[in-house]
């Protein structure tokens, strides 16, 4: 690509971003939604003014890194950990229900055979954790406990999903799994996650001295982004999301981010707060970037929309995705009937987790081009109905009341 021509469709995705994100405040939906419209405009299933390319892909993963970043910044550790065995059993569920589902679908009604069935089946475990964390941010609920168990949940799944994936591409290879490896991998996602917050919160220690005697503007934005985009890299070859290394940053750097070292190593609420703010317009420049190229990524066109297979076989499968992940939340103890629903809607988006599953199902030649459309189309409802589906939730709660840590608290 010719960088004028890229430097043209860079234009074209922010501020058609901007634009449909604006729009879809103004009418009281999540911003998100705008974005990911965007997309399919400007993408092949309307305009085709845009295909999406490493470039682009590029510049969306770092969006979501830096977005994982942010929520990992203003989420409270104590919190997080509190609800540890809620979000445990919600990414549990999540995963295994939606799977057993899909796989009786595809398998028993359909008649696909074991290795189409278990990619169908493990693209409906997809939970995309950036949609779902931007509709709660959109929404002002970040802080609160649901907010908390969704992140949990969200993070765990995104874990078993990289793991099944490796999995099923072996077996698709092979023909064989090899749970060695697999076992390998989960080993090396979870000493990551439980060490590196604390390793970066020592780098971080070095950032902040380093700034306090720098007389060069722009140190902390400069150093912070190369924090997390190495941690990042850590975690891609541990094999874990690289997403998981920009919250694992962003937890270090956390104005509420206590461990047993804490007396060694001190923490600083101001540097904290210098950190959020500084980092907000990069943050707030990549992310539009991320759900415009989920956009992009639906091509609608090669949808055979007069074909009553593509309409029984994507039925069958979204009632499976629907019911799976909602049941996810419901199945908690203690909780209200409300937050449950809204934990439950909350893991229905596939948005680009679940493309990467059909993708690379249909590049494995696990799955056929009919079968591809009607997860395209499962994993379009899921992602642009579920936000909608948040607000109502949330809508049915008064402006001058607020959910925190599973409260109703009332602003005077």
């Amino acid at each position: 690509m010719e960088p004028h021509t890229f430097l043209f469709q860079l234009v074209l995705i922010l501020v058609a971003a901007r634009l449909f994100g604006e729009l879809a405040a103004y009418f009281r939906i999540p911003s998100v939604i705008g974005e990911l419209v965007a997309g399919i405009i400007l993408g092949p299933s309307i305009l085709g003014l845009i295909e999406i390319n490493y470039i682009i892909q590029l510049l969306a993963q770092i969006g979501i890194i830096l977005l994982l970043f942010e929520v990992g910044v203003e989420t409270d550790l104590g919190n997080l950990t509190s609800v540890g065995g809620k979000a445990i059993l919600v990414a549990s569920v999540g995963v295994i229900l939606p799977f057993i589902l899909g796989f009786i679908v595809s398998y028993n009604v359909f008649d696909f055979s074991i290795l189409p069935s278990l990619f169908i089946a493990s693209t409906l475990t997809a939970t995309s954790i950036g949609i779902t964390l931007r509709v709660i941010r959109d929404l002002k609920k970040q802080n609160s406990k649901e907010a908390h168990i969704i992140v949990g949940a969200a993070i765990l799944d995104d874990i078993i999903g990289i793991v099944l994936l490796a999995m099923l591409y072996e077996f698709s290879v092979s023909g064989e799994i090899n749970l060695w490896n697999a076992g390998k991998v989960l080993f090396f996602v979870m000493l990551f996650f439980i060490v590196s917050p604390i390793l970066a919160k020592g780098i971080s220690l070095i950032i902040k001295k380093w700034d306090e005697n720098s007389e060069i503007p722009g140190l902390l934005p400069t150093t912070i982004v190369a924090l997390i985009l190495f941690f990042a890299w850590i975690a891609h070859e541990l094999g874990a999301p690289e997403l998981l290394g920009g919250f694992a940053a962003g937890l270090a750097l956390s104005r509420k981010f206590y461990f047993p070292y804490a007396t060694i190593i001190p923490d600083s609420r101001e540097f904290s707060e210098r950190v959020e703010a500084q980092m907000k317009p990069i943050i707030h420049l990549f992310t539009p970037i991320f759900f415009v190229a989920t956009g992009l990524a639906l091509d609608l066109r090669n949808v055979d929309w007069n074909s009553m297979y593509i309409w029984l076989l994507t039925g069958g499968l979204l009632l499976a995705a629907i019911i799976g992940k909602l049941l996810s939340g419901l199945v908690l103890n203690g909780e209200k009937w409300k937050m449950k629903f809204i934990i439950g809607t909350a893991m229905i988006p596939r948005g680009e987790v679940g493309l990467i599953f059909a993708n690379v199902g249909l590049t494995a030649g696990a799955i056929k081009d009919d079968v591809y459309t009607s997860l395209i189309l499962v994993i379009t409802f899921t992602t642009l109905v579920a936000p909608f589906c948040l607000r109502w939730l949330y809508g049915s709660t008064p402006d001058h009341e607020r959910i925190e840590n599973g409260k109703i608290n009332v602003e005077v």
